[in-house]
């Protein structure tokens, strides 16, 4: 299956709330994810096959300077484990550097660690996370 890989790519938001509630759980209601990715985002990648459903989708948000966070990386559940996740992520960290990010942060759970750390090239780094 040949993927496309937009960067700030065209989606629905019901479709994107669809995606999110499968890879995440949770409510799958009604989210205005333009007006929140325009307003906190660098950008976005979408991942579609051609002519197809969404497939995949990242968010990348920045601090205005030199960092950027990769967030809500998700795979549709039928097309997951087929290379999907790393060209989102291959795609958001290009786009960044091309913005002028210097360094691209991920913070995974741990099931994750080989996707993060094999397939896309992030080194392990200590990290602080509060719950609030």
């Amino acid at each position: 299956m040949t993927i496309r890989y937009s960067w700030r790519g065209v989606f629905g938001n019901d479709e994107l709330t669809a995606l999110h509630a499968e890879g995440f759980g949770g409510p799958a209601g009604p989210i205005d994810w333009r007006a929140r990715l325009e307003r906190h985002s660098l950008g976005w990648v979408c991942a579609r096959p051609a002519g197809g459903a969404l497939a995949g989708f990242v968010n990348v948000a920045w601090d205005g300077g030199a960092h950027a966070f990769l967030l809500d990386a998700v795979v549709a559940r039928a097309t997951r484990h087929g290379g999907i996740g790393a060209g989102l992520v291959a795609t958001a960290a290009e786009a960044a550097r091309s913005a002028g990010c210097e360094w691209l942060h991920v913070d995974f759970e741990e099931h994750l660690r080989p996707f993060y750390l094999d397939a896309c090239g992030f080194r392990r780094t200590d990290a602080g996370l509060l719950r609030l």
